[in-house]
């Protein structure tokens, strides 16, 4: 069954003639420039191939283009929900960790693979925090200071969710010590995230109580959402990895960011090239 959706066509470097030879193929009734480097295509009769064609010609083209309802805005929202580390972060905290170890290649090795979804998220999380053991506790906070960036557009993102009284939720598969001062200095509603345990000053290469994985994120979306009185329905939820994917189906809409190709795949947006704030323009 066909539907009528628009088209935003966005990427930071897309220049106005390829937005219009994307925007052919999509048939729409009217276009709309959103913005330098953004195209909004309204009327359009979505289908699956059509959407399978354009999103081929635009990723080839480093354009980002979503389908989306007609009339959906931030307006709707009541949560963002975000994932840590290769989403509202550009690095793999574990990973800058296990560095100052010099272990970073066999730990990123096991992080890229749960990242695929080839390996129980909870096992290569307990592997990988084994080869830890015995780092002085002072390299996380070096990794905090020294390594860890903001994605692009992710400050401005959050500022207007806030500005538009959304609530805001970072839970991650990764550490407290990066989420709490994420959530400090960002001004972030919720955190949540794994305990490292660290006894005289050195980690042990445990982590303290349960493990966040998939199904926890997913409950964590779920807990805040019914203390917030609202449905998951009213969050959009941004992932990059497969642990991302089971909060990322529950969601009013889902967001795979800079994401391994088996979590663009299944979200509802795909930000291969923009920013964190291809968010805003897209329900404008």
């Amino acid at each position: 069954m066909n539907t009528t959706m628009n088209l935003v066509l966005q990427g930071p470097q897309a220049d106005p003639a390829t937005l219009a030879r994307l925007a052919q193929l999509a048939s729409p009734q009217r276009t709309t420039d959103v913005g330098a480097h953004v195209l909004r295509c309204e009327g359009v009769t979505f289908d699956a191939d059509l959407k399978e064609r354009v999103d081929a010609a635009a990723f080839e083209a480093g354009v980002d283009a979503t389908f989306i309802a007609a009339g959906r805005s931030l307006a709707d929202v009541r949560l963002v929900a975000m994932d840590m580390d290769s989403t509202l972060i550009t690095i793999e905290c574990i990973d800058e960790i296990a560095d100052m170890q010099g272990l970073k290649p066999q730990v990123s090795e096991i992080t890229e693979a749960a990242m695929r979804g080839e390996l129980d998220f909870s096992e290569s999380l307990r592997r990988r925090v084994a080869l830890l053991a015995g780092l002085d506790a002072g390299a996380l906070q070096q990794v905090y200071d020294e390594r860890l960036r903001i994605s692009p557009g992710g400050e401005a993102m959050l500022k207007a969710v806030q500005a538009a009284g959304i609530k805001t939720l970072l839970v991650s598969g990764g550490f407290t010590f990066f989420t709490e001062r994420l959530g400090a200095r960002l001004g972030l509603d919720y955190t949540h995230a794994n305990v490292l345990e660290i006894a005289d000053g050195k980690l042990t290469g445990r982590v303290v109580g349960g493990i966040v994985d998939a199904e926890e994120k997913k409950r964590t979306v779920e807990r805040v959402c019914t203390e917030l009185g609202i449905s998951p329905s009213q969050a959009v939820v941004m992932g990059d990895g497969a642990n991302d994917l089971r909060m990322m189906g529950i969601a009013g809409l889902s967001v795979a960011f800079r994401a391994k190709p088996v979590v663009r795949a299944q979200a509802d947006v795909a930000l291969n090239f923009s920013g964190l704030d291809g968010l805003l323009t897209i329900l404008a």
